[in-house]
Order: C-alpha cells, then structure tokens, then sequence
C-alpha cells in the first residue's frame, strides 16, 4: 500500500498533492552500488532512516561529500558514548534504604539498592536520559541502531526491576550494535536484564524454563516461518542446555555467573532441523558457556535462515517494511548470503555499508514511504527544528524532566522506549499486513498533531523553562530565507523530500508568507525589517506568519512520513 494513500484518510487539513505516481511491481533495484546523483535529497533521504531526522547542519555537513565517505562516516561512529543516567530526582525519604550514598547530579549506576522506591525512580531517570540520548546522538547510525536492537532483543523495564541491569543492557546493545551478529546473541544470551526478563535465572536442571530457549530460536535468529523448522523438542533441548546461570544483584558489577549444581549434565539431542546434533553435556565450572557456545554453533549453521530472517528485519526497520517477490530475491537473498559467508560471517558493518549503498535503498519508491515510528517522529521534531534543551550537565534537574515529557509524549502515541509491550517488540516491526500502518490510528494521529502544534505554537514549559520552536531562528538558518519562493522550496525539501506543484506552493506563499497579497517583496521587506530593526513589532510580523506556515506543514499527512 503506498504510504501517502493511507494516511490520506486522516488530514486535518487540505493539503496540496504530494503523492508520486508509479506503475509496474514495487521493487526494481537490488543491492548493486548505487550509481545515481547523490545530492541534497539522497543524503537526507539516508540521514532521515539512519539518524532521528535529518538536521540541516548535518545536511549541510555532508554536502559534497561522496556515497560511500557519507555511509562510512554513518557507520563509523567517533562521538563518545554518552554520560550515564545521574541522579536528578528528588531525596528519596521513609524507603528501607534510602539513596544516600549517591549525590545529586552524580550517577547512580554503581549504587547498589534493593529498595522498591528507589528502583523505580531510577528506572524513570534511565528511560529520560536515554531520550536524551537519543536527542544528542551524534552524526552516525548509533542510537537508531540501538533502538533497532532493543526491538529485536526486547526487554522491559517494568520487568526487569532493576535500572543498574538494565542501564547495561542498554550499554550492551549500544556497545555491540556493529559488531558481529552472533557474539551479540551469546552475549545478550548471558545478559542479567535477559536473564530475569525470560526467566533465565530460575532455569534449572530440575526444572527447566523453556522461555529463553523459545525466544532465542522463534525471535533472536531463526524466526518461525520456515519449512521445515525447529521443533517443539528443540525448545525443551535447548532449555536445558541453558541451564544453571544465575544473576548478581545485590553487588557491583550486576552480572551473570554459572552454577554447575543447577546445571543440567546429561546429553541434549536436537531434530533433523538440526541434523539431529547432540550437545554433550559437561560436568566442569565452564559447562555452561561451553554448551551455550554448541548451542549457538548449531542454531547459526543453519546460516541461510538466520540470515535472511535478520536481513528481512533491516530492510523493514530502515528500508521499507513491504518485502515483494522481487526484493527477496534481488535484495534479501543476496544480501544475507554476504551476510553469512566469508571472513566477514556475521559482520553487521558490512552488510549495512551494502544495504546503504544499494540502488535498492535508493529508489525513489522507497524514499518518503515510511510512517515514522512515534520516537523516530518525535525525536525528529526536536532535531529538525533545532528546539533547544536545558542543559544535561549544568541543569540536569530541567533536561530529565523536558526528556521525560518527550518520553511521556512518544508513550502516549504508542512507543514506550525500554517497554515495548513485549517479548516480541513493537507491533508495527512485525504484525503483517499492517506493519508501520500500526503507528497511526484515530487516537495516536491527533496526538502527533497536538505536540508539533505545541510545539509551534506557545511550547512546553517546566520550572520556568521552555522546549520550543523558534520559527524564526530556525528560518535564518535557510540560505535565502528573505526570498518567499526559496524559503518554501527549502523546508518542503527539508521536511518531505517531496515536490508540489508550483500552484500549490504560489498558495501557501500567498496565504502565509504575504498574508493575502500578491508581491514577494511583502514578505522580503517584513524580513529585512526585522533583520535590520530586531523590535518585538516587527518580530511578531515575521514569526507569526511562519509559524501558521511551518504549523501548516507539520499538519499535513504528509509530515508522519520519513
């Protein structure tokens, strides 16, 4: 279904036409390099699905600069993993054992507390600061990657309880995100948030926990739609070969360690999925990871459906979420066979350079086609438009309490970051035919609507601070903007990739650019007067007649697109 066609249903306003024509089968590219132009509207097409949006000073950045030097630097990163989560709310008082120990402003990660009242005010500050991450990334693919994996891999905080785990759970996935593929499982294998989120700790061999070992197969690598496929007797197999790990929670660093007491020692014997393989089972201190490292070894020799089972869920979370006839076999098929094969086996690196650098990533069918998630569209809100935030070090207090509201807003539209609503991730990654359908509805659309209109208009305030976008600041960082013609022909770049008729931007120019008239020169001369006199009046002029125009924008069905 085409993206624009969807979402028409659900304007708020009439909106010009946007939508492109095409005929014939969707998917007429594979993953040869692409050989095309790569101007201004490829790089923001490639930053809008790498990055939370498309920032101009990151456009800017990398104007000129070659496909594959934009993609390295992409998949590359060089910035600084970010400071950890501190402690920014209130004392803690009347708990067991309060937070003492910790100061505020300083971090709480290597605090150790079992408190019920403390646990979760921290598990609230780590889901803030890892907004803030996500509103601070720097110029590569790291934390839409991360996010990416902690769909794939999903736990919950509200499961897990404790934050100090799950602070490195996060740390993990980001640590590891373009590393290899299957030393990812085996350490999101051994994870201590894993480990409680599918019961891996109380997996034993007098009674074995089969919820890893399902999770690990259906959702981690394998996937469930094969034929034939793992059996039922594989999960119960595989159960105990998983058998005796336990968590450390009580004391730094939190981590898993092996009991070879809990550990079941007997031979496991696998399906012909699996070519009927046993697991020997061991009696030493290192059974455990020696019996998870055979486990691993078999699920991966079935390399072709691990890897066309994790090609597929890139190409729906960055490329498009519909995979035809002709892109299994022209993208999927040989992309996972790079994948699987060579000295670069299991490189998530390089099978992104090749996706990023594909025709089939730049087709023009494929750009603009995808409903932003609620993170992806509220994140980007806040890049793209240069809304400016309190300060995370010198006023961390204000920065947790703007990303909590960003956090409660992405919630309320259905994208709870760090509880997905389960094992399986968010609905919109897998549940066929809908996919990124799933985002939008008569409840989360309006909700969308109501922040970028909040946003536009009088902000968000908190403790006397404001998140807000300034239309005129961001409007003076356009090449031209004192030409009416230029500015709109900019940010409809910017914000759509999409062209309109010249009919159509004639009538936004006119009805909020002149307010009615129709010489441009009464937008350039209401421009330079305020460039030249700054005075509240003849502020007030320029920055309400962007305001409706930018608000108008944002309104359009068109804007949830990416």
């Amino acid at each position: 279904m085409d993206r624009r066609e969807f979402l028409t249903p659900h304007k708020k306003t009439k909106s010009p036409a946007l939508k492109k024509e095409f005929s014939g089968a969707r998917t007429t590219s594979g993953i040869q390099p692409y050989a095309g132009p790569f101007g201004k509207n490829e790089i923001i097409h490639l930053l809008k699905r790498t990055m939370f949006g498309a920032k101009l000073s990151d456009v800017n950045y990398f104007t000129g600069k070659t496909m594959n030097d934009v993609v390295y630097e992409l998949l590359n990163p060089t910035e600084p993993f970010p400071l950890p989560p501190v402690k920014e709310y209130d004392g803690v008082t009347g708990v067991t054992t309060p937070d003492n120990d910790v100061a505020a402003g300083a971090t709480w990660i290597n605090s150790v507390s079992t408190d019920g009242t403390i646990q979760s005010r921290r598990r609230a500050s780590l889901k803030k600061w890892w907004i803030g991450c996500q509103l601070n990334q720097g110029r590569s693919i790291l934390e839409k990657l991360t996010l990416f994996w902690h769909n794939h891999f999903s736990t919950e905080t509200a499961d897990v309880g404790n934050p100090n785990m799950y602070y490195n759970y996060v740390n993990l996935l980001r640590t590891n995100a373009l590393g290899n593929f299957k030393d990812l499982v085996r350490s999101v294998s051994l994870d201590s948030a894993m480990l409680i989120y599918l019961n891996g700790r109380y997996n034993t061999a007098s009674a074995p926990d089969e919820n890893y070992a399902r999770e690990l197969q259906e959702l981690f690598t394998i996937g469930k739609e094969n034929n034939p496929n793992y059996t039922e007797a594989d999960v119960k197999a595989a159960a105990r070969v998983l058998t005796g790990w336990q968590i450390t929670s009580n004391a730094v660093p939190f981590g898993s360690y092996f009991t070879l007491s809990r550990h079941d020692k007997t031979n496991k014997l696998f399906s012909s999925f699996y070519n009927n393989t046993t697991i020997v089972g061991r009696n030493t201190t290192t059974a455990g990871t020696d019996e998870l490292d055979d486990l691993l070894n078999m699920i991966f020799s079935k390399n072709v459906e691990v890897s066309k089972f994790i090609v597929r869920k890139f190409h729906r979370f960055f490329v498009y979420s519909e995979i035809d006839a002709a892109a299994e076999a022209n993208v999927i098929e040989p992309l996972a066979l790079q994948f699987r094969t060579g000295q670069q086996a299991w490189q998530i690196k390089p099978m992104l350079t090749t996706l990023f650098s594909s025709q089939h990533f730049y087709d023009f069918l494929n750009q603009g086609a995808q409903i932003k998630s609620p993170l992806d569209h509220i994140i980007t809100v806040c890049r793209e438009w240069n809304i400016a935030f309190p300060n995370a070090v010198t006023e961390y207090s204000d920065a947790y309490g703007m990303w909590n509201y960003i956090l409660s807003v992405a919630s309320n539209a259905g994208q709870n970051l760090g509880d997905p609503p389960n094992v399986a991730g968010w609905l919109a990654y897998y549940q066929t035919p809908q996919f990124d359908e799933l985002w939008v509805n008569t409840d989360t659309l309006p909700k969308r609507n109501q922040f970028t209109d909040l946003m536009i208009g009088n902000g968000y305030s908190r403790n006397g601070k404001k998140i807000v976008i300034d239309a005129v600041g961001f409007t003076q960082t356009l090449p031209n903007p004192g030409d009416p013609n230029q500015l709109i022909n900019d940010v409809l770049t910017f914000v759509f990739q999409i062209d309109i008729s010249q009919a159509s931007k004639d009538q936004l120019k006119k009805d909020f650019l002149l307010t009615g008239q129709d010489q441009d020169y009464y937008w350039t001369n209401a421009w330079n007067a305020y460039l030249s006199n700054p005075v509240t009046t003849n502020f007030n002029i320029v920055n309400n007649r962007l305001r409706g125009l930018y608000k108008y924008f944002m309104n359009l069905s068109e804007y949830q697109l990416a």
